[in-house]
């Protein structure tokens, strides 16, 4: 893993979840890009250009953000964007090679019952870019064992296992396998190939409604660091990212959640 991106709102929470990515990148050796994205949207007639004063004041904001905190010697670049969030974060991560993007929970919430906001929630539902959503406050450290639950177990995708394989290894973690068999079974979902299983040291097979009720009744057993979940079109928090934002009554975590890009 070597390059990985952390968008910047105004939430109060900022220099907190940047002092975790510094910390995340800094045990691979990672580059951290800082960004924020901005849009204009001017009245007709308007003469004035207003870009360069904002592009001025959002690296202003965000050298200000990385001053507070410790960089323990990661190379740290920030950088602004000018576009639509969701189609200049994937230009972005594109034209930097971003391995995985670190997002807070809600950006600028203030709403107690949401857990992903609508910037976040954007970010995880309508990309394919593998994310890492850090807890709000969560001070970093080693990730020791890890729940990865899915549905099914059938990868097309090469690289799609990629930054889970890069955390186990990073970290020497544990990977225990959450397969949930749902109404929507198919034949093979539940057949793990060599790639997957050379990850597995556990695995567990469950009979649940969704993936999702899965992991609330094996998630206490399994006590991981990391939780890992799949974005399908039709997968993990289906209902819950068919809206932007997700209730913390439909789905909250006191750990990171590892989102990894669909498997098929």
């Amino acid at each position: 893993m070597k390059s990985i991106l952390v968008p910047v709102g105004s939430s109060k929470n900022a220099e907190s979840h940047l002092q975790y990515a510094v910390d995340f990148a800094r045990a691979f050796g990672a580059k951290l890009y800082v960004v924020q994205i901005y849009n204009v949207y001017t009245k007709a007639g308007t003469m004035i250009k207003i870009d360069h004063i904002l592009e001025r004041e959002s690296v202003t904001f965000l050298n200000s953000h990385v001053s507070k905190i410790d960089t323990k010697g990661v190379d740290v670049v920030v950088k602004t964007f000018k576009g639509k969030l969701v189609d200049t974060i994937e230009l972005a991560c594109e034209a930097l090679n971003v391995d995985l993007i670190l997002l807070e929970p809600r950006t600028n919430s203030i709403k107690d019952e949401v857990y992903l906001g609508k910037t976040s929630g954007k970010i995880v539902k309508q990309t394919n870019i593998p994310a890492l959503i850090v807890p709000e406050g969560y001070v970093y450290k080693p990730i020791v064992k890890i729940l990865l639950a899915v549905k099914s177990a059938i990868i097309r995708k090469e690289d799609a296992l990629d930054p889970l394989k890069a955390i186990k290894n990073q970290f020497k973690a544990v990977v225990n396998l959450l397969l949930v068999k749902t109404p929507f079974f198919n034949e093979g979902d539940l057949d793990v190939n060599d790639d997957l299983a050379s990850l597995i040291t556990n695995t567990t097979v469950s009979e649940n409604a969704t993936t999702h009720q899965g992991v609330l009744e094996h998630y206490t057993n399994n006590n991981p660091d990391l939780l890992c979940v799949v974005r399908r079109k039709r997968g993990f928090f289906v209902k819950k990212w068919e809206k932007s934002t997700i209730l913390k009554k439909d789905f909250s975590s006191a750990l990171p959640v590892l989102v990894l890009r669909g498997l098929k």
